[in-house]
């Protein structure tokens, strides 16, 4: 998702993983008001403050927050 887009969505699952073996990703997947699911990179605060079930709102150049 590039960082003009907006959204809001409902959290459905929030994995990590080192894909390149060296830096750890967090993303979260995100069930869209709209329809559809996205999976979204997400600062370590806040996937560490994130439950499934919790909503997330993503303004046009800003980083998700909590909603």
């Amino acid at each position: 998702m590039a960082a003009k887009d907006e959204w809001c969505g409902t959290v459905e699952d929030k994995p990590r993983a080192a894909f390149d073996g060296a830096n750890l990703y967090r993303r979260v997947t995100v069930r869209l008001d709209g329809g559809g699911t996205a999976k979204v990179r997400v600062p370590r605060a806040l996937w560490k403050e994130l439950l499934v079930g919790d909503r997330l709102v993503k303004e046009a150049g800003a980083e998700p927050r909590r909603a």
